[in-house]
């Protein structure tokens, strides 16, 4: 929900009241990233050793400090520091998911998946809704209220959260390194697992490509407020919660991984093609619907799958690993999104992301095998 809140803002909010550059705003999304490729890996590694809780704990406080840094953000340098500090916290996705596979059967880790992505889907309800509507006060409001919500995250996992990884005599005792190639050239070797890792990389730059360019479409070519941005988004998190919580625990008992990939594909080609080209509020609504249906499918199939095939005692290298490969992806994706929407046009950062989930659908039709 902290988080939820900043999304649909951080870019108007950046454009309008410190005047960066559209491309100055991919840099800043990007920074976020970064920082997730420099810490997942680690905090993977030493959560498969020492346990997820700490490092669970720990990253939400460092989060809400994030978060008050932005609320007195006025310069490109503060905004950028907040974003990266927030980056650091942000890199405790490895050791969730993590923590999931530690508590649920291989046959059940798509749905265990889905359950982490609903609860991020209803952040991502209500967090851009209240961001739209707490921006008319002030923006500095807004990340407070971030910062709360993140700090009450951080109580409520000091208090409930009991640790899951009980397998550390299994860890690999080998030194840490940000960015292990090792670990990168055994995984991406692997039957299946390595294709399914490019996959992921291929549609979450996709995804990235919007990440701050959906709001300056928004707010540039459309004419919306910052309220009718967060609602927007705020539809995709309904949708992504919905079909996250709910469809993909029945969907994949009546179809394949394989073909749920490719619908999920399907979807989240159609919907960033025709992003550009809504005409209004009424008709991003739909292309939004249809872009989330995509997208919501598409990440717990995936990653469920990433570590049904990954060894036992290496799911938190191993998804540690595919989330700092997918983090050059959420690098790669604002910086050139921000540079496409402010040298080439507005509609090349989407028409990107359609043509490379295009290229994905080849991919999974030809080469992904199913077990």
């Amino acid at each position: 929900m902290g988080f939820g809140i900043l999304i649909p803002i951080l870019p108007t909010f950046a454009s309008k009241l410190l005047g960066i550059s559209d491309f100055g705003i991919g840099v800043i999304v990007a920074s976020f990233s970064f920082m997730q490729f420099v810490f997942n890996p680690i905090l993977g590694k030493l959560s498969d050793r020492y346990g997820r809780r700490p490092f669970i704990v720990g990253s939400l406080l460092l989060t809400s400090s994030s978060y008050i840094i932005f609320s007195y953000a006025d310069s490109f340098f503060l905004l950028l520091l907040s974003r990266m500090l927030g980056g650091i916290g942000g890199s405790n996705i490895s050791v969730a998911q993590a923590y999931i596979a530690d508590i649920t059967s291989a046959e059940d880790r798509s749905k265990g998946m889905g359950l982490i992505g609903a609860a991020f889907g209803l952040g991502f309800v209500f967090g851009p809704m209240i961001g739209g509507f707490l921006s008319e006060i002030s923006y500095a409001f807004a990340g407070f209220a971030s910062a709360g919500f993140s700090f009450l995250a951080f109580i409520f996992s000091i208090f409930f959260l009991p640790e899951s990884n009980f397998k550390r005599e299994s860890f690999d005792k080998s030194g840490i390194k940000i960015f292990d190639f090792k670990v990168a050239v055994k995984a991406l070797r692997m039957p299946v697992l390595g294709i399914l890792i490019i996959l992921y990389f291929i549609i979450v730059f996709s995804m990235a490509n919007i990440y701050g360019t959906f709001a300056l479409l928004g707010y540039k070519k459309y004419s919306l407020t910052d309220r009718e941005i967060g609602y927007l988004f705020g539809l995709i998190g309904i949708i992504s919660a919905l079909v996250q919580g709910v469809l993909i625990k029945y969907s994949t008992e009546y179809f394949s991984e394989k073909k749920l990939i490719l619908i999920g594909t399907i979807l989240m080609m159609i919907g960033l093609g025709m992003l550009p080209y809504g005409i209004n509020f009424n008709g991003l609504v739909v292309i939004s619907t249809i872009f989330a249906l995509g997208t919501a499918t598409l990440q717990p199939v995936i990653l469920g799958l990433v570590s049904k095939y990954a060894p036992e005692n290496e799911q938190g290298v191993i998804l540690g690993f595919n989330q700092s490969f997918s983090a050059v992806a959420r690098i790669l994706g604002p910086l050139w999104g921000g540079f496409a929407f402010q040298f080439l046009g507005y509609e090349f950062p989407f028409l990107t992301g359609a043509f490379f989930t295009f290229v994905t659908l080849f991919i999974t039709y030809f080469l992904l095998k199913e077990k």
